[in-house]
């Protein structure tokens, strides 16, 4: 019993500090469906509601993997929103551009100590998001 749950706490002690799975925070990840794999390079900017409209905090580009492990920002409460540049993605088989050249995701934060992960699903004629973790 000792055994298992230390290496519980090291696993979830090894999430907090690989790739954020557990941690606190914002992360994206673009699955090209067509294909199974990530979507490498694609531009993706986090950006924040605020009174007077929107306000950029945080950008990056998807890796090999096509994830952004953790954006470089404080989260705290509030709508946010993520914008997905796939007008250079030309990861679909055959070379085709993707229909939706921009994709907008907004979502809500309404807990700044939890992490919040926003993939989205990608295929040529379509997308789809969901709250992973």
């Amino acid at each position: 019993m000792t055994f298992m749950k230390t290496a519980a706490t090291s696993i979830l002690a090894l999430g907090m500090t690989v790739g954020g799975a557990f941690a606190e925070g914002i992360s994206t990840h673009v699955l090209d469906l067509g294909r199974g794999i990530g979507g490498s390079g694609v531009p993706v900017t986090l950006e924040q509601s605020q009174s007077d409209g929107w306000t950029q905090v945080a950008s990056a580009i998807t890796a090999e993997n096509g994830r952004v492990d953790a954006f470089d920002v404080d989260a705290e409460e509030g709508i946010y929103r993520l914008t997905f540049d796939l007008q250079g993605y030309d990861g679909f088989e055959g070379g085709e551009p993707p229909f939706f050249p921009q994709i907008v995701v907004p979502f809500k934060i309404d807990d700044a100590s939890a992490h919040y992960h926003v993939p989205i699903v990608l295929s040529p004629y379509g997308y789809s998001t969901y709250r992973g973790n």
